[in-house]
C-alpha cells in the first residue's frame, strides 16, 4: 500500500546527463503513478486548491475523473478553464497556489496536482483529443495584441463563447514567453508549446505574425477594421540592467536576448547558425525563475556557471523546483552578493565580475528584508560572459501610440484588477504589459478575467 502522506515521486533525467543535454528535465507520470496520485486527493467538501488558481480549474473534478482512469473526461474538465493545461503542468508555482492551499498538505505533502494536469494533457495530445469548436460564431470580432499565456487564454476563451477573434504577434512565430524565455528542457516547443497554440488555433482563432502594434497597426486602426474591443497582452520585453561601471562590455546581455537567441532562434542546435556566446565561465545576475533558465542553458552549452543574488537562499524568487535542479546540475550559487562592477580586458570584453557581500536588515516595501552593502568586503569572480536577469518593464511602443491609455511610471498599462478594463473604452489589457514581468499563469488568469469583460461589454452595448 502506498504512504498516502507522500507523493508519488516522478521521475527526472540523471543531472549528470540533463546537464548536458536540451531534452525534457521531468518525465511526469505515466497511468499507473498518476491514477495512484489521484487517489491521494480528499476530494473534499470546500476545495480551497480551487481557490488557490489563478484560472479556477475544477481540481477535484479532473483528479476524480482520473481515479476512474477517464483521461478523456479529465481533459475535457481541464479544458472548461484552461486553454495551455500542458503548459501549467510544467511551469506554473503550484507550491504557491493550488498545492499551497491543498488540505491533504496540512499533516502530509499535498497532491501533485500540477502533474497530474500534465499528465492529463500529455494523455490528451497524445490521443488525437483536442478542444471542439464552437458550431457558429455570434459574428462580433475580437483583437488580441500578443500572442503569450495572456492573449492565447483571451482568445480561447471567446473563442469557446462564438467570438472571431484574430490575435496579432510581433514575432514570426505564436507563444511569447512560451516561445522565446522559457527553455526547452523545462518546455519542450514543437511538441508541447507549438501542440497548445493548434489547440487554441482550432477553435476558430485567426492568427497574423509579424504585426508589430502600434507600427505596423495601431488600436485606433483595429476598432476602424470593425473590431469591437481590443485586448492588449503584449507581455514585458524591455530588460532591466543596474547602470554599474562596465554593463556596456561585450560578452554582457540581457536574459530576454540570451534566451531569445538559444530558444526561438534554436542557438543551442547544430543545424542552425543563430550565433550564441558559449561563455567558459558564465555569472547570471539575479534570483527568479529567468535567472535559473538562463544560468541552466549556459551551463547546457558548456560553461562553468554562478548565480549572484543579493539576498539569502529563503529570499529567491524562483520555484523550489528550478533551484534544487540548478543546484543538482552543479550551478554555483554566490547569495548575499551583489555586483559593483564589470571588468574589461584590453578589448572590451568581459574579464570578470567585482562583487561586494551583503547583509539582511529591517524588511522594505515588500515585506523582504533590504539587502545592505558589508564595507570592505568586495572581491572578484572571474568571467567571460555576463547575464543580467532583473526583470523586464513593458515596451512603451503601443501605449505611445494609443490616444488615452493610461501608463504608470513603470510604463504598465493600468488597468481595473477585476475586469482587465483600460482608461480606454473597449481596451483591455493584462498579463506583463499591465504587471511587469510574472508568471504565466497569472498572465492567463488576467487573459481570463479579460475575456469574460469583454463578452459582457459586448453583449451590453449591442
Amino acid at each position: 500500500m502506498a504512504d498516502m502522506m507522500k507523493k508519488i515521486p516522478v521521475r527526472e533525467q540523471d543531472p549528470k546527463v540533463r546537464a548536458t543535454n536540451f531534452e525534457e528535465v521531468c518525465y511526469g507520470y505515466n497511468a499507473e503513478e498518476a491514477k495512484a496520485e489521484a487517489e491521494r486527493c480528499l476530494n473534499c467538501k470546500n476545495p480551497k486548491c480551487v481557490g488557490g488558481c489563478p484560472v479556477s480549474i475544477d481540481i477535484p473534478g479532473f483528479i476524480a475523473h482520473i481515479k476512474e482512469g477517464d483521461f478523456a473526461a479529465a481533459y475535457e474538465t481541464l479544458s472548461l478553464s484552461t486553454s495551455l493545461p500542458a503548459v501549467c503542468g510544467r511551469v506554473c508555482p503550484q507550491e504557491s497556489q493550488c498545492e499551497g492551499q491543498c488540505i491533504r498538505g496540512i499533516k502530509g505533502e499535498p497532491v501533485s496536482i500540477g502533474k497530474l494536469e500534465r499528465f492529463t494533457a500529455d494523455w490528451a495530445r497524445e490521443n488525437g483529443i483536442r478542444p471542439v469548436k464552437p458550431e457558429k460564431t455570434n459574428g462580433h470580432k475580437v483583437a488580441v495584441i500578443g500572442s503569450g499565456p495572456a492573449g492565447l487564454t483571451c482568445a480561447g476563451e471567446l473563442a469557446r463563447k462564438g467570438y472571431e477573434v484574430t490575435i496579432f504577434e510581433a514575432l514570426h512565430k505564436a507563444g511569447g514567453v512560451l516561445s522565446y524565455g522559457i527553455p526547452q528542457f523545462r518546455l519542450p516547443k514543437d511538441t508541447v508549446v507549438d501542440a497548445e497554440i493548434e489547440n487554441v488555433l482550432n477553435l476558430g482563432v485567426k492568427l497574423e505574425t509579424d504585426v508589430i502594434a502600434g507600427r505596423s497597426v495601431t488600436v485606433d486602426e483595429l476598432f476602424e477594421d470593425g473590431f469591437e474591443a481590443v485586448f492588449i497582452g503584449s507581455g514585458a520585453g524591455l530588460p532591466m540592467f543596474m547602470g554599474i561601471p562596465g554593463e556596456n562590455a561585450n560578452g554582457v546581455f540581457s536574459a530576454n536576448e540570451y534566451l531569445t537567441r538559444v530558444n526561438l532562434m534554436k542557438a543551442y542546435r547544430d543545424d542552425y547558425d543563430t550565433p550564441v556566446i558559449r561563455g567558459k565561465k558564465v555569472v547570471v545576475v539575479g534570483g527568479g525563475n529567468v535567472a535559473m533558465d538562463a544560468a541552466r542553458t549556459a551551463l547546457r552549452l558548456g560553461a562553468e556557471t554562478y548565480i549572484v543574488y543579493r539576498r539569502s537562499e529563503k529570499e529567491l524568487p524562483a520555484r523550489a523546483e528550478e533551484v534544487e535542479h540548478a543546484k543538482e546540475e552543479g550551478i554555483n550559487f554566490r547569495l548575499l552578493t551583489n555586483p559593483v562592477e564589470i571588468l574589461q580586458d584590453e578589448n572590451g570584453w568581459v574579464a570578470g565580475i567585482r562583487v561586494i557581500r551583503m547583509e539582511l536588515g529591517e524588511p522594505d516595501a515588500s515585506g523582504r528584508r533590504r539587502p545592505v552593502e558589508v564595507p570592505g568586503s568586495e572581491f572578484e569572480i572571474e568571467a567571460d560572459t555576463v547575464i543580467m536577469a532583473l526583470g523586464t518593464t513593458p515596451n512603451p511602443m503601443i501605449s505611445e501610440a494609443t490616444p488615452g491609455l493610461e501608463i504608470n511610471r513603470k510604463k504598465c498599462i493600468i488597468t481595473e484588477e477585476e475586469t482587465g478594463k483600460t482608461s480606454r473604452e473597449g481596451v483591455f489589457a493584462g498579463g506583463d504589459a499591465a504587471t511587469g514581468s510574472a508568471t504565466v499563469i497569472l498572465a492567463m488568469g488576467a487573459g481570463k478575467t479579460a475575456a469574460a469583460s469583454i463578452d459582457s461589454y459586448i453583449q451590453n452595448k449591442n
